[in-house]
Formats: structure tokens, sequence, C-alpha cells
């Protein structure tokens, strides 16, 4: 996330063979499974459940866990450090989880190394053929490794439970989506276009650029708010309004350019067999608090939900 061509371009050719479309769509057996399990397991506990560590979270940790080559039985550590790391609440609590997971993965990799048959994961992969070819150093596969985990689970956990969250407080799009599981892949878009979790993007003017009768210099630094480039009037008619029919693919929740998210097409198939699974198992689904008393995250990284209590 953090360099430019050519060292961003080595690094992503290494992973893109891990997220192609093809290999997302190869997951989706893998990942109804886990849906299908997290749900049997919540309905069996509940009513009421929250919805958050019942289903939202551990559905992205286990796919990202499983295709990365990581235990999931480790998960407590890394999604608490992983919660540190993007929020602290201070800088030397960010700092300090780096360092806990950079320490995780350094004993990972000696793990792996020490396999007399490196397992199917990517990160396994990697070790046994990047790292040993010296095409990758043990730094660089581990801050890779932060990237691809981190990312890989808490991004599509909030949209998961935001993304419900959403549709609950919308009955009359819910009622079009019960009515229509074929308009799962619009609804998920169109969410992902109002929601826009990750927002802020971070850059630095290259060269002096007018906008509206402004200048930013070069070396000014830039905040894009993605949250607000995807409720564009001049793009999308009525933006504040959830509409499962629009055309919004081409929104840019994902990123844009040679940085776009690489795991779009997995966390696609996340939402869509999340989504399409939780509401047509659970017909009747509804919030078990008044919606103002929902606590969410500050927004300041990465938007999502604390909590969501839900009954059925």
């Amino acid at each position: 996330l953090g360099v430019d061509d050519p060292e961003h371009r080595v690094q992503r050719r290494m992973m893109i063979p891990s997220f192609t479309l093809p290999r997302a769509t190869a997951l989706r057996p893998y990942i109804q499974r886990i849906v299908d399990e997290r749900l049997d397991a919540m309905i069996a506990g509940g009513p009421p459940a929250d919805l958050v560590p019942a289903f939202a979270l551990p559905v992205p940790s286990m796919v990202i866990c499983a295709l990365l080559g990581v235990p999931y039985e480790d998960h407590d550590f890394f999604e608490g450090q992983s919660r540190r790391l993007l929020r602290g609440p201070t800088a030397a609590d960010s700092m300090d989880a780096r360092a806990r997971m950079e320490a995780y993965f350094d004993e990972l990799i000696d793990r792996k190394q020490r396999q007399d048959a490196p397992g199917d994961g990517v990160l396994d992969e990697l070790v046994h053929q990047r790292l040993a070819e010296g095409e990758l150093d043990r730094e660089g596969l581990i801050a890779l490794a932060i990237i691809l985990l981190v990312a890989g689970h808490e991004t599509t956990a909030n949209m998961i439970s935001l993304g419900t969250f959403t549709l609950l407080r919308h009955p009359e799009r819910l009622a079009e989506l019960r009515a229509d599981p074929d308009l799962v892949p619009a609804a998920v878009e169109e969410l992902l276009r109002m929601l826009s979790i990750a927002d802020g993007l971070l850059r630095v003017a290259a060269e002096d650029i007018e906008v509206a009768g402004e200048t930013i210099r070069a070396g000014d630094g830039v905040i894009f708010s993605t949250s607000v480039i995807n409720r564009d009037e001049a793009v999308y008619a009525d933006p504040d309004t959830l509409d499962l029919h629009r055309p919004a693919r081409h929104h840019v929740a994902f990123g844009f350019g040679i940085h776009q998210c690489l795991g779009q097409n997995l966390a696609r198939a996340e939402m869509e067999i999340a989504l399409r699974t939780l509401f047509g198992r659970l017909p009747g689904l509804r919030l078990a608090v008044p919606a103002e008393e929902i606590p969410f995250k500050p927004g300041d990284t990465i938007q999502g939900m604390l909590e969501l209590p839900v009954t059925w």
C-alpha cells in the first residue's frame, strides 16, 4: 500500500493469481459452507444474537485464513491486533500491534519453512517459492502477510454487518431483494457505493493540479473521501437513496488505478453469499434494539459497527 511501481508491480504480480475471479468463484462452495455453519450456530444459540461476532466477523476471517494458510485458531489474537493496528487508540498502541503481528508472522514463516511438504495456502507458496528463491525478502513477506490478513477480514466483516443493518433499515428494498434473489449482486454493488467503508485515501500530489479554481501544489498531501465521491450527484441521480436497480458497478469503493483492491472478487463473493443466505434462512430477521442505540465505530479508519443485535 505504501509503494508505487516498480516495487508495487512486482508485489502485485505475485498476488494476482490468488485473487482472480476464477479463484474467487472456485472458493464459493467453501464460503457457502462457512456461512451455513455460522448461521447454524447462531440460530442454535439465539435469538437474540450479536451478528458481528456470530456471523459478520468469523465468515471473512475463516475464509482469508484458509486462503492464506493462517491457523484460524489464532483468530482472537490477530483480530484483536488488527483492531489496535487500525484504531489505536494511540499511535503507540498501533505500533505495538504492528510489532506483535510481525512477531507472529515471523514465527509462522519459521514453522512453514520447517515443513517437509508446503501447505496449499498463499503464504506457503510465497515462503517455499518467492522467499526461497530470493524474489521476496522476509521483511517484505511479513509486511505483505499483515496487509492481506488485516484487509482480508476487517473490511468484509464491516460490509456484511453494515450491509445487513442498511437493508433492515430499508424494508422496502429488502422486500425487493427477497422477492428476487437475483438482485443480490446488484444490491452488493449499491451497498458498496453507499457505505464506502474504506474511506480517506491518502495521496501526495506529484505536480501542481488545478481543481475548481484551487491549486494543489506538488508535494501537498491530499485526502480523497470515497464516501463523497460515491455520492457525486453528477454521476448518481439521487445518490443518498438506496436503489438496487442502479447501475453502480463503476463506484470507487475498492479504490481506483494501480492500487485498486486486490481482493475485490473475493469480497464480492463473500458478501453475495452471506447476504443471500442470511436473509433467505431468516425471513423474520430484524433489529433487536432501536437503531439509534446500536454503537458504530468512530469512522476514522474503516467504518463499521461495534455490535449488531438482531432477532428473528
